[in-house]
């Protein structure tokens, strides 16, 4: 077995556990939920409109957004509670349309008959219509699982532990079989909680079959993996030993090897450490402002302009005193100082492709931008670097593509786009021999890796001073080295951090 393979399946408990946690809990607030909401709507026609509606809308809003928009509401709060939120959201259109379909779905003689004997509105509905409705309703919660254990993958984005973690990391760092096993695994879970579902709806519509030794089979089964998920998920609700900090970070490579440097040296330390990596720029800074999440690196740039919305370039030393003052005045976090690289945005070009056009910088981009297909990040083109060039140099693209950052390199290597964002501290721009383009206007922003602390972790002055060994001694060919060896080389993550710690001494 290879040492890949044993980290992974070492990982493999945690990450089901929590996977099956956001499902189980999620999957039953939903039914809870949808099955009384379908009940209501079959009722009566003025309500089943708008309830149908409604389900149908929010099951059109992006799961992504809905995560986003969670953690917003919750004041910035990251891990369990957003997740199963948004996904209870995402499990009640399968089952309400279901449950009103079946109930619709009853014949009007067997109701009518009902009534005949003297039956009650609500007896007919508790002992006619819902049984007779239940596969159908069933159908739906099927349904529903299926799609909760797939879009579970993607609470990993607002802190909470699912198998996610494996697909997220595992796409950042180039690490295939960590996709494969987390994938895998998503499905597998998948499969059997079809089955136990579909288990209950067969002892229900056989319970005339009590005595038969295949009923006491499937029941001994049904039963047996319901305690065995039901443990699972106690015991992941069980209070654990707090963690003393949480170390956050973003999705791609540099932040996985800078957050697992920042826990290497807290735990070396005696420190206890929760990782939440994966999550965006805002979703981090607000959950470093509210103590959610204690320690992570961002960039002067991306402050300066996304969250101080400015949108000059004063030059390096201003921005970075521009950027500490303010997250310390309007957020309550502290800056525990600059690492010492810089991870600037560039645009980069396949080398051949650029001295075909005759294009060195930026500026050559000008008279022939708008006949060039350009790639991006996931956040470019939204963000105020983008805008800022294109106003600073009058450019426009006449197609522009999002990629995820591990795809963009290969895009350009082999021309399947023109131009690229690029990071400069990627390992991947020399390996795959791209021309970083000049930036004669400085369009583009400055760049530090700095280190945030939320407030509670600023008063910690052990934490404070362990941290302090890390100011300044992370130069920009260091942070380049280390990430080419796990984009470029095929290295773990962990051989990216002891290589920084290596350097650093």
């Amino acid at each position: 077995m290879s040492d890949n393979l044993r980290e992974q399946l070492a990982l493999l408990p945690e990450y089901f556990q929590g996977h099956l946690v956001l499902t189980m809990l999620a999957l039953s607030a939903g039914i809870a939920i949808s099955v009384p909401m379908g009940v209501w709507a079959s009722q009566s026609a003025r309500v089943r409109r708008p309830v149908l509606l409604i389900v149908s809308i929010l099951q059109t809003i992006p799961s992504i957004a809905i995560l986003a928009l969670m953690v917003a509401l919750l004041g910035g709060r990251i891990g369990l509670l957003p997740a199963i939120i948004a996904l209870v959201i995402y499990c009640m259109l399968p089952i309400v349309r279901n449950t009103v379909a079946g109930l619709e779905g009853v014949s009007a003689e067997i109701i009518e008959a009902a009534r005949g004997i003297g039956m009650s509105t609500r007896q007919i509905l508790i002992n006619v219509r819902l049984p007779l409705a239940l596969p159908v309703i069933v159908a739906g919660i099927r349904t529903a699982a299926v799609w909760t254990v797939g879009l579970a993958t993607l609470s990993t984005l607002v802190g909470a532990t699912s198998l996610g973690n494996y697909i997220f990391t595992g796409l950042q760092t180039r690490n295939l079989l960590a996709v494969t096993v987390g994938s895998v695994a998503a499905a597998l879970m998948a499969v059997i909680l079809d089955a136990l579902i579909g288990g209950v709806e067969w002892l229900t519509s056989h319970h005339n079959r009590i005595t038969s030794p295949r009923y006491r089979q499937v029941k001994m089964a049904v039963i047996a993996a319901l305690l065995i998920s039901t443990a699972l998920v106690a015991l992941a609700l069980l209070p654990k030993p707090q963690a003393d900090y949480v170390v956050g970070g973003k999705p791609f490579t540099e932040q996985h090897i800078l957050a697992s440097l920042i826990t290497e040296e807290l735990i070396s330390e005696g420190f206890r450490i929760d990782q939440r990596l994966g999550m965006g720029t805002e979703v981090l800074y607000e959950a470093t402002s509210n103590s959610n999440v204690d320690i992570y690196v961002e960039y002067s740039g991306t402050i300066w302009a996304n969250i101080m919305n400015q949108d000059d370039n004063p030059g390096r030393a201003d921005v970075l005193a521009g950027v500490n003052e303010y997250i310390s005045r309007e957020a309550g976090i502290h800056s525990a100082g600059a690492l010492g690289f810089q991870n600037l945005y560039a645009f980069a070009m396949n080398r051949a492709r650029a001295e075909e056009l005759g294009v060195t910088s930026i500026e050559d981009l000008i008279a022939i931008s708008d006949g060039l297909t350009a790639g991006g990040d996931l956040e470019f083109f939204g963000r105020p670097e983008w805008y800022s060039v294109r106003d600073t140099y009058g450019i426009d693209f006449g197609r522009k593509l999002t990629f995820d950052p591990t795809l963009l390199y290969t895009a350009a290597a082999e021309n399947q786009v023109d131009v690229i964002t690029a990071y400069s501290t990627d390992g991947r721009i020399a390996a795959y021999d791209l021309l970083v383009l000049d930036d004669p206007r400085q369009a583009l922003l400055p760049y530090d890796g700095i280190l945030l602390l939320s407030p509670e972790a600023a008063t910690d002055d052990r934490l404070r001073s362990v941290l302090a060994r890390l100011e300044g001694k992370i130069t920009d060919t260091m942070m380049r080295s280390a990430n080419r060896i796990v984009d470029v080389d095929g290295g773990s993550v962990a051989e990216a951090v002891r290589y920084l710690q290596s350097a650093i001494e």
